[in-house]
């Protein structure tokens, strides 16, 4: 089955599922997030099969959101580090833990939570408005077309 292109439709939204819309994908970036860089530790957490993690690896590289770094000559062995697209990419899956906190988690409550450097307290992710501050969710904002937009086309 071929995969539909999302890199060539003119929306910012499926240019970044091109990038990160695979479903291991967001679970490979949280591995190395936490600090998991290495091909074997990802694996082992994930259960997924070489091929796939190789596949999906290598794509994220090509597309500048991990470096793969040498560590091992003999044998040669890599980890792998976010760039900083990758970083801002995990900004993505900071929101999506939240939504999954908030409606998925179940009685026991969240598996994990989020310690902000910069205060020590613990925290949640939240979209706040570059302009005011606010926070803000998606029924809050109006779609305009941007200096991208073509003739007709949604976002």
């Amino acid at each position: 089955m071929q995969r539909t292109n999302f890199a060539e439709m003119n929306c910012s939204i499926a240019r970044t599922l091109d990038v990160f819309g695979e479903p291991w994908t967001p679970l490979i970036l949280r591995d190395i997030l936490v600090g998991m860089t290495r091909f074997e530790q990802i694996r082992t957490d994930l259960g997924i099969s070489s091929k796939v993690l190789t596949q999906r690896l290598a794509w994220l590289v090509e597309n500048g959101v991990l470096e793969r770094r040498q560590y091992s000559e003999r044998p040669p062995r890599y980890e792998y580090a976010l760039l900083q697209k990758g970083v801002e990419l995990c900004d993505v899956l900071l929101v999506m833990r939240r939504w999954g906190d908030r409606w998925l988690a179940g009685e026991d409550g969240p598996p994990v939570l989020h310690r902000h450097r910069g205060c020590g307290e613990l925290c949640h992710a939240a979209v706040h408005c570059s302009e005011c501050g606010e926070e803000m969710d998606a029924s809050e904002i109006e779609i305009l077309p941007g200096p991208g937009a073509g003739v007709g086309e949604g976002s």
